[in-house]
């Protein structure tokens, strides 16, 4: 068993070998605080850009101390992870120039001295004082909100001046946040996000050439907003989101099954249905749409129940042979 097996399952170095296995990790490790206070060692490559300095970072992580296997502190098990800001979020030193260092999907290993991680005074009872720690990170992804804030703090005449690639990366980054704020449940912050990459959206003008690039974006960010207002309880709105995609793509079957969704919310079971067998039509074989039409059939079915009997009583016969409603 490997020196640095033997930490990973709690056991202390052998006799024989003067060096701890943080050491021995450290001697195959990036220096790249330059003061070889931050090491790193990449498990898994990643993909695309740098994490920029600031940006939104969505990651898992584990703390481990020397010679135990178990970690200090770890998001691993949490249910829901949450976006920290570079900055002001993260309050690990070493952590936030490791970050720096990474890339979308990679994993890695950092070792931070206690300059880098808890100080002299270490953070009592969990981190004795002057200890390196062992930091394992998962990059799940990351957002560059400051360049999306600041792009937005922008004049429209000002904003007009950037090229469009620049207001369509401004609009993806906007709407990015609004998906994670719905993965989150929270539908109003995501309703925000979407709205002012929609407005950066409605308020640009594009060359003939280009304008298909212009309606994609709209497009995308119409359907989330439309499923959002349903999340909200809100299918009036819905609807409207729901035919502005339309609009654009009359034939988007996730168009026309919020549209349907919407209509079923408000009880207008024919226009739910024209919207839904439109639907269908474009993916014959999607379940949730498939399903909805069952729904459909049943809350209609149980409104003419409702309909029948309510005529029934207004009609039925009373004791003394007159019908309800008679003079």
């Amino acid at each position: 068993m490997s020196t640095f097996s033997r930490h990973l399952n709690g056991m202390p170095p052998s006799g024989t070998d003067s060096q701890s296995p943080y050491q021995r990790l450290s001697q195959r490790m990036l220096d790249i605080s330059g003061d070889r206070g931050v090491l790193k060692d990449v498990i898994r490559e990643g993909a695309g850009e740098l994490v920029t300095p600031d940006a939104s970072v969505l990651v898992k992580y584990s703390g481990y101390l020397e010679h135990m296997d178990k970690p200090f502190d770890s998001n691993c098990f949490r249910k829901t992870l949450r976006l920290m800001k570079l900055g002001e979020d993260i309050t690990l030193w070493g952590m936030e120039l490791g970050l720096l260092s990474m890339r979308k999907g990679e994993l890695a290993r950092f070792l931070f001295t206690p300059t880098y991680a808890y100080g002299t005074l270490g953070c009592p009872p969990l981190i004795p004082p002057n200890t390196t720690v062992l930091f394992e990170i998962e990059l799940l992804d990351f957002l560059d909100s400051a360049e999306s804030d600041k792009f937005c703090a922008l004049s429209a005449e000002q904003q007009d001046e950037f090229p469009l690639q620049k207001v369509l990366k401004v609009a993806a980054t906007e709407r990015e946040f609004g998906n994670y704020l719905f993965r989150q449940n929270r539908f109003y912050d995501a309703r925000v996000r979407y709205k002012r990459a929609l407005v950066l959206l409605h308020r640009r003008s594009a060359p003939s050439e280009e304008q298909h690039l212009v309606e994609t974006a709209k497009l995308l960010v119409l359907l989330n907003l439309s499923f959002t207002y349903l999340k909200l309880e809100r299918p009036t709105t819905a609807l409207r989101y729901g035919e502005q995609a339309l609009v654009i793509d009359q034939k988007n079957a996730k168009a026309l099954f919020r549209c349907g969704q919407a209509c079923l919310l408000m009880t207008e079971y024919q226009k739910a249905r024209d919207f839904l067998v439109r639907a269908q039509k474009e993916q014959p074989f999607n379940h949730d749409i498939n399903n909805e039409l069952k729904k459909l059939a049943s809350y209609y079915r149980d409104y003419t129940d409702k309909e029948k009997e309510m005529c029934h009583r207004m009609f039925a016969p009373c004791a003394n042979g007159s019908a309800v409603g008679e003079n």
